[in-house]
């Protein structure tokens, strides 16, 4: 059984530096040097997972196969690894408070006094070594939400200080993001703020063996040299980390600077073999690259924050990439969409994605857009609730079913056309509740579905309470609308076209959470596709 080793990434000075870019780089690298790696998310806030959390609180929630529901950072370490990522791969404080609780209950502490020290500290140890005990990965990344300084993460920095020592440094190591900021005024790039951050972590134990910095502008020999000495590293150690225009360019960035070499070192693990990223900088090159462009609208509720739709806008920079095609995406707020305004608001697009989301602010600004699109023969792609606004918008404009809608946003509606889910009528709890993961679906053979697969059986994850209502099916069928997706086990619709329109598909899964840099998701490629074609 192979002995993982352990790497720790902590973030100071400010939040948002990109600890999740950071880590995934790294692991890219380890993996490209033939090292079997694995990256987990610590999160110290005290929801259990961020499933009931608004996205504009902290952006997509992402999902993994087995049903997790997570921090969107790992969606990162899935498109940097392509390798599927599962309920171990994030951790939160409301997860390990909660088990230490049950515990207490169940009489596992054996009548002692339950503390922050020992006992929650061992709980998120635990944790902390569960994947690389395995004996799966030769190592495990280690990211620590939040900032250095802050109370909720100090039972985090303990339980690293702690499996340090128990460790030995020869298995582990720290990694701390860190800003040095440029004060114009000045003209000069400022140390002072990181050498507090890690002051702050070494006054809770922890000192760190990398530091990588966050800068905009180059950093100098004497500033490196200045950092390692006031902040008790090698000169080597310390690692820049410029501004860049894409997330993909971090692991070349990280590999020129040595992040990964000088990792390997301080594991005592050989660096000998050299990085394979051929693949990767193809990609790269494509994406900067393009021989075209196409014009996307994203309409969606949530689209101030651009975390909100983290995995669609990677998804569209693997497919533009795969058609190189530079894929301009144009956020719409569904809310400001009407039948007055609809032409204006989507005029220039080669395609418009209807994005997933939850109640019914902007749904009708949705169902609008849909309709246009469906007349105006532009190509449409719905995902989730965009999928269950375009059988919503058929049955009231060409089925004649003028009052349909979901029982989501109307439970009185005469044609409830989109209904909650059988297994989803008597849950009272919110959280982790939905359906969940990774299910199957067979799909018709002489579909566009079945052309963009090029095969009868597939996977999705998926996220959802509601879903088409069957008792409609013929209805719609023998309306035109075609069922090209069935989960075999349930008769659930997974996915609905229409076989007269360029390119016109909804699905109640979400595809964009299995697309990665080295398999694109076939939906977003052919989507793309078909806006290309449009302009020709």
């Amino acid at each position: 059984m192979k002995k993982a080793k352990y790497v720790f990434v902590t973030g100071g000075v400010t939040s948002s530096l990109g600890k999740g870019i950071i880590a995934a780089s790294l692991a890219k690298l380890l993996q490209s040097r033939g090292y079997s790696t694995t990256i987990q998310k610590f999160d110290p806030y005290i929801n259990v997972d961020p499933g009931t959390m608004n996205p504009y609180e902290h952006g997509e929630c992402y999902v993994t196969n087995d049903g997790a529901e997570t921090d969107l950072d790992l969606g990162h370490y899935e498109r940097f690894l392509n390798i599927p990522t599962s309920q171990a791969n994030n951790v939160t404080t409301g997860r390990i408070y909660q088990t230490v609780i049950d515990n207490e209950r169940d009489g596992k502490y054996l009548g002692k006094t339950v503390q922050v020290i020992p006992h929650i500290t061992d709980e998120i140890k635990r944790r902390m070594l569960l994947l690389g005990e395995s004996g799966d990965y030769d190592v495990v990344i280690t990211e620590l939400g939040g900032t250095v300084g802050d109370i909720e993460s100090l039972p985090y920095v303990e339980a690293v200080r702690q499996l340090r020592w128990e460790l030995g440094t020869d298995d582990s190591c720290v990694i701390h993001l860190t800003l040095i900021p440029y004060l114009s005024a000045a003209g000069e790039l400022k140390t002072k703020p990181t050498q507090h951050s890690v002051k702050g972590l070494q006054e809770l134990g922890v000192q760190p063996d990398i530091l990588v910095c966050r800068t905009e502008h180059k950093l100098t020999s004497d500033i490196r040299k200045k950092i390692a000495l006031f902040c008790n590293v090698n000169q080597n150690a310390v690692i820049e980390s410029i501004d860049v225009d894409s997330i993909y360019e971090v692991p070349l960035v990280m590999l020129k600077e040595k992040l990964d070499k000088v990792t390997l070192a301080k594991l005592r693990l050989s660096a000998k073999n050299e990085p394979e990223l051929d693949k990767w900088k193809d990609f790269l090159f494509k994406l900067d690259h393009p021989k075209t462009e196409v014009n996307i609208g994203l309409v969606g509720k949530y689209v101030e924050l651009q975390d909100a739709y983290k995995s669609i806008n990677e998804a569209f920079n693997h497919a533009g990439a795969m058609n190189e095609c530079k894929v301009n995406v144009r956020s719409i707020q569904s809310e400001s969409l009407s039948k007055d305004n609809i032409k204006e608001k989507l005029a220039g697009l080669d395609g418009v994605l209807v994005a997933p989301g939850f109640g019914d602010r902007g749904i009708e600004g949705k169902i609008d857009a849909i309709r246009y699109l469906r007349e105006n023969n532009i190509p449409f792609f719905g995902i989730c609730l965009g999928m269950q606004c375009a059988v919503v918008e058929y049955g009231r404009n060409v089925l004649g079913l003028k009052d349909a809608h979901s029982v989501e946003m109307n439970d009185g509606t005469k044609h409830p056309v989109i209904d909650i889910m059988e297994s989803q009528k008597k849950l009272t709890k919110m959280g982790g509740t939905m359906r969940l993961g990774a299910y199957d679906c067979e799909v018709k053979k002489s579909t566009l579905a079945h052309k963009i697969y090029g095969k009868v059986n597939i996977k999705e994850r998926h996220r959802h309470r509601y879903e088409f209502n069957n008792s409609y099916m013929d209805q719609y069928i023998q309306g035109g609308m075609n069922m090209s997706g069935i989960n075999p086990e349930t008769g659930l619709v997974e996915i609905v076209e229409l076989p007269d329109h360029p390119f016109f598909i909804g699905v109640q899964f979400h595809p964009e959470l299995k697309s990665t840099v080295a398999n694109p998701h076939p939906l977003f490629v052919k989507f793309v596709k078909a806006a290309m074609e449009v302009q020709v």
